[in-house]
């Protein structure tokens, strides 16, 4: 039943590429089609996953079909937990196409659609493969589907160099995990998975622990690879940004959760490392978030953060293994589970809400997009709901993830070795930090799109929002972000189900004190009911209110009527002065050394008729002109520019000096290229001597 549910998806998968392919973006037919066998595949894929989930392991030995040793797959209860969720997302985005398909060309062209088919078949098979060349297959072929989204829609003058980054990450942590795989095939001489779960400790097993490790983390974005995910996101055109964050990225944490089950013990500096860089991570990513102008960067940078709070569950649990306790296993994963839970649902809301605004207004730019909340309600509903969620603020399925890793980052005294209990210690500092700014950001996003002012004078009015399917799509992931809170201990349930590959399920079930009460799996610690909240928050709120008019006598609800505070700059005019640069101005002065913040102010000139409507001809704005004043067109007003940019540290400091090093190395090599005729016989003399000294001395 299983393995003809999984056929059938990626058959559908295969035939909705085709059709894209050969007939691209143009008739509306192929468009529809395309997307209705995405949507269907997704929803087999989901069952598929249900069913292992809730049904014994079965292995698919299907021979020496690839003519590289024996091909498998592995339907069991972890490949089931991520197919569930890789199927659930693929329905939503799929319903989201739909409707961003309606315009010609408006997925980009040919190749967008059936790079979105090669994404999900790609994920599918990642999932599902046992054997080493199917998973380098399948991981090679999610590179290629990231390429190729990331390059689709050539509008954008970066286009080329995000395509680029992307693939280079890609092939990179393609390469990691080949290495590291060969090093395992040879030790187990077997490509089999399930023949690498024998293999004792040695040099080689933590020469490629670490090889896997960094393969799967280029995908996820720990530093010092988040560099493409701001670049490659906003590459992709509107809904397929979501495929590639909320849905292929989980891959890599698949990876990752499948190699800790197969590879057991790993050596305690990579569990340093993980926990480290992961915390660096998170911070790292939100502090950029934090400074955006772009929505579109905004929402990449926070893919990079939650990578960062995701990596760092999974040190803990990598903690446990290394210590030999399997209750740290089980809180560790159970926390960066739900982690992955709350990011793909939330990001997938977040990149469908702000394509939505963009096919609406034309623009991404935060000041642009203000009043999103009173023209495009659905999206804004799911806008809002997902970054209540990233933000981790109750009741959403954020607070329950990060609750469950501060928990789990406190469970450092249960560690022996003080090296890991200083990292998990300096992982939940560096945590703490990220959910303070986690705040501020999406405080900022919100405020700016949906609680902000109507668009600006100048800008068109938005489109209003259209399709019943994309509106589906939006208020599923609104309801996801709280309903999922709400059933948490039926998550936990079936997280445990779906762990018990890499821990037994009874210990992953210690995180239920009571059907209704959570807790961080060790008992007599602390205690969480996220259900009971959806009753107490709203009993809480109306209390509060009632208290509030009465004890107000009613002024409470009476409607005050003041001006609008304005900006004293003088040059600045207008109620809408105050916009997302300002809000993000503090952060770019007070982390200037991280951020890399470089500020320029610059007195320019500029002509009356250019000033905005009802802005005074006087530099100083509170100041009347007298009658004496002539203002004429050759008379220009003095006006203050200020000017701020950031740059990511790891981008200038470690890639841009390995680039130029490799610039200057190609042209040293193409002036070699371009010699005589003679000095090519010469160096070719001096290697074959070299040659004969080194087999002379090694005789």
């Amino acid at each position: 039943m299983r393995q003809a549910l999984l056929l059938a998806a990626l058959v559908l998968m295969g035939v909705g590429g085709i059709v894209g392919l050969g007939w691209g973006s143009g008739p509306r037919w192929s468009r529809w089609s395309s997307c209705a066998a995405a949507g269907i595949a997704s929803t087999l894929v989901t069952i598929t996953g249900v069913l292992c989930v809730s049904g014994p392991a079965l292995t698919v030995h299907l021979g020496d079909l690839l003519d590289f040793g024996q091909t498998a797959l592995r339907l069991d209860q972890l490949a089931g937990l991520f197919l569930t969720l890789t199927g659930g997302l693929g329905v939503v985005i799929s319903l989201a196409l739909l409707n961003w398909t309606g315009l010609a060309g408006r997925a980009g062209d040919r190749a967008a659609l059936p790079g979105y088919m090669l994404l999900l078949a790609s994920v599918t098979v990642t999932v599902v493969a046992a054997d080493a060349f199917s998973f380098l297959f399948a991981w090679e072929s999610l590179t290629v589907a990231f390429y190729v989204l990331s390059s689709a829609t050539r509008r954008r003058r970066d286009q080329p160099s995000a395509a680029w980054a992307t693939a280079a990450v890609g092939k990179a942590g393609g390469a990691a995990l080949l290495v590291g795989f060969l090093v395992l095939a040879g030790a187990a001489r077997s490509f089999g998975f399930a023949a690498w779960a024998g293999l004792h400790a040695s040099g080689l097993h933590d020469t490629a622990y670490v090889l896997v490790v960094f393969g799967f983390a280029t995908k996820v974005g720990l530093m010092p690879f988040e560099v493409w995910m701001p670049r490659g996101y906003p590459a992709a055109p509107g809904p397929m940004r979501a495929a590639m964050a909320g849905l292929a990225v989980n891959a890599g944490f698949y990876g990752l959760w499948r190699f800790l089950a197969l590879l057991g013990r790993p050596p305690e500096w990579l569990v340093v490392a993980v926990l480290v860089l992961g915390g660096a991570t998170a911070l790292l990513g939100i502090v950029f978030a934090a400074v955006q102008a772009d929505v579109r960067r905004a929402i990449a940078y926070s893919s990079a953060e939650n990578g960062g709070i995701i990596m760092v569950g999974y040190g803990v649990a990598l903690a446990g293994a290394y210590v030999g306790n399997s209750s740290l296993v089980a809180v560790g994963l159970l926390a960066a589970s739900l982690q992955v839970l709350t990011h793909a649902v939330a990001k997938t809301g977040l990149f469908l809400s702000a394509a939505n605004f963009e096919k609406s207004t034309g623009t991404n730019a935060l000041d642009g997009l203000s009043g999103m909340g009173r023209s495009q309600p659905w999206g804004a509903a799911s806008f809002a709901a997902s970054a209540l969620a990233l933000s981790g603020l109750p009741p959403t399925i954020g607070f329950v993830s990060e609750w469950f890793t501060f928990e789990a980052l406190m469970q450092q005294f249960r560690l022996h070795p003080l090296a890991l209990r200083l990292a998990t210690a300096g992982a939940g500092a560096l945590i703490a930090l990220t959910a303070g700014m986690a705040a501020f950001t999406f405080v900022r996003l919100l405020g700016f799109t949906v609680l902000g002012r109507p668009s600006q004078p100048g800008l068109a009015e938005p489109a209003p929002e259209r399709g019943a399917a994309v509106k589906m799509a939006l208020l599923l992931t609104a309801v996801a972000c709280f309903g999922l809170a709400a059933i948490a201990p039926w998550v936990v349930r079936y997280m445990a189900r779906g762990l018990s590959p890499d821990v037994a399920r009874s210990i992953t079930l210690g995180a239920l004190k009571s059907p209704w009460v959570l807790q961080p799996v060790f008992p007599n610690f602390s205690a969480l009911s996220t259900s009971w909240l959806f009753i107490v928050m709203p009993a809480g709120f109306l209390v509060v209110t009632l208290a509030t008019v009465l004890a107000s006598r009613g002024r409470f609800l009476s409607v005050r009527r003041v001006p609008v505070w304005r900006s004293a700059t003088p040059g600045v005019h207008g109620e809408d002065s105050y916009n997302a640069f300002a809000y993000a101005n503090p952060v770019r002065h007070v982390l200037a050394n991280i951020l890399g913040t470089q500020k320029e102010v610059a007195l320019v000139e500029i002509k009356p008729s250019s000033l905005p409507d009802g802005a005074p001809a006087s530099g100083r704005e509170n100041e009347a002109a007298t009658p004496d004043d002539e203002v004429t067109e050759e008379w220009h007003q003095p006006h203050v520019v200020f000017k701020a940019s950031v740059a990511e540290p790891i981008e200038t400091y470690l890639y841009r000096p390995v680039i130029a090093g490799y610039l200057a190395l190609a042209r040293t090599a193409k002036r070699l290229q371009s010699g005589r005729l003679e000095a090519y016989v010469g160096y070719m003399l001096v290697a074959l001597i070299a040659v004969l000294i080194v087999a002379a001395a090694m005789h």
